[in-house]
């Protein structure tokens, strides 16, 4: 799976755990606060990519993460 791919799923779990932004385009460069999800969503949607992306990774590798890019560069080099 490419980053591209991995960008697409986490998108869809960011529309299912946070549906008031439906219709918001969300770039790579976003981060998820900004989009209006809380901690709590924000690791619902990590944890619901890695199951979708079947790999295993401990959410405080994603602690200090701002962006989306670099959530998918941590999941994205874990899949090599």
């Amino acid at each position: 799976m490419n980053r591209k791919e991995i960008f697409e799923v986490f998108k869809q779990n960011i529309y299912e755990v946070v549906p008031e932004i439906e219709g918001v385009k969300i770039t790579i460069e976003d981060s998820l606060q900004d989009l209006g999800a809380n901690s709590i969503d924000r690791a619902e949607i990590i944890m619901s990519t890695l199951e979708s992306v079947k790999v295993s990774i401990p959410m405080v590798e994603f602690g200090k993460l701002k962006t989306i890019r670099e959530i998918i560069e941590i999941i994205a080099a874990r899949l090599k």
